[in-house]
């Protein structure tokens, strides 16, 4: 039998020339920055590019430690939307990303080291992140760089690395598991934008559908800034009249309702993260009812969570609004007590009852976050 990767290393050799340098859409240049060693699959051809003029955190990011053949469509598509969830966090963050959804993320809380805040993000799922990529808000030190050649990594992508932290990822001798690991400084994150209004529109998403045709929209972002503007859920109906949200939340739930709800912006709809004290505890994602989101999450918590954490009293953030009751029934019965969801059922004065009912305050967020991605 012939040998697969030749076969595979022909096949692109024959094909990633067809790949313009410089590409035109919706009037904006794009220039080649460099073929990949695949796309999504090793079959399928790709290059990748940037706007012509522009300095991008991702673009023109520089890879410090290649591993084998270099990147592919996959390893960038998870370094975007890692960078994506980390970029809304004043404090360190980490964001694990697996299969272009996290596997968990995290964000510091009191004075955890930057070590305690990745093994948070990895041990919500640390099967899942086994092949991940990792991405942080700030300098990677000796102390991250070693607790991540623990286990098998495809990538690191962060604003900087102290010297230290990359002698570690070099040593291919004692971490031979991550030799091929790929470690990637990024730009400055701060120039992504994180809310409605600041992109612009270079930004813009396109969707190739299977006819070739494309669909260009603008980028999903969101309108909550700070926690000022979190707003207690409120509806109205002809049984119950207005019915409010009238439950409070416990300290630190505020906190960690606007970080899941950053997070939830990445997450496959229909997606829910369940988080607490800085942590994801569960991700839900990719289930085509809200209630089965819910429940997956609270299986892989149940199944698969590895901290120390307990899920009592932790918040969740659900991408679209509640259709029933039931999802709020699901996550309250396994300690969930605050939560956050757009509104948009005709039930909302419904869910809004059964929450304050169980003991649950509800938010509700100013829009519907679904990623189709």
């Amino acid at each position: 039998m012939a040998d697969s990767s030749m076969n595979r290393n022909t096949y692109l050799s024959k094909n990633v020339g067809s790949f313009e340098d410089v590409v035109e859409i919706r009037g904006k240049r794009y220039l080649k920055v460099e073929d990949l060693r695949y796309g999504t699959n090793p079959h399928q051809p790709a290059t990748y590019y940037k706007p012509e003029g522009m300095v991008c955190p991702i673009g023109d990011m520089q890879v410090l430690k290649t591993g084998k053949s270099g990147l592919s469509q996959t390893n960038l598509e998870d370094i975007s939307y890692a960078l994506n969830i980390v970029k809304y966090f004043d404090r360190p963050a980490c964001a694990v990303m697996k299969h272009v959804n996290p596997s968990g993320a995290a964000v510091q809380r009191g004075e955890e080291t930057l070590r305690d805040v990745y093994i948070k993000a990895r041990d919500c799922d640390a099967r899942a992140a086994f092949g991940s990529a990792i991405a942080f808000n700030v300098e990677v030190d000796a102390q991250v760089a070693t607790e991540i050649m623990g286990t098998f990594t495809e990538c690191v992508v962060a604003p900087s690395f102290d010297k230290d932290a990359l002698v570690i990822f070099n040593d291919a001798d004692k971490f031979k598991l991550n030799k091929q690991i790929r470690i990637i400084k990024c730009g400055n994150i701060s120039a992504l934008p994180r809310y409605v209004g600041e992109a612009a529109d270079t930004h813009s998403t396109l969707k190739v559908l299977a006819d070739g045709s494309i669909v260009v929209a603008a980028p999903l972002l969101t309108h909550l800034k700070s926690v000022a503007d979190l707003k207690l859920a409120s509806a109205e109906s002809k049984n119950l009249g207005t019915v409010v949200s009238t439950v409070k939340p416990k300290p630190g739930q505020i906190e960690d309702i606007l970080a899941a709800w950053y997070i939830n912006l990445n997450v496959r709809s229909n997606g829910v993260v369940i988080m607490k004290n800085g942590q994801t505890l569960s991700v839900g994602t990719g289930e085509q009812d809200r209630v089965g989101a819910v429940e997956q999450a609270v299986w892989k918590y149940n199944n698969k969570y590895q901290g120390d954490e307990n899920i009592k009293d932790a918040v969740m953030a659900s991408d679209g609004f509640f259709p029933f009751p039931d999802a709020v029934e699901v996550a309250a019965e396994a300690g969930v007590s605050a939560m956050i969801s757009p509104p948009g059922s005709i039930k909302d004065a419904e869910v809004i009852q059964r929450a304050n009912d169980l003991g649950v305050v509800l938010f509700h967020a100013p829009e519907r976050c679904f990623s189709h991605h």
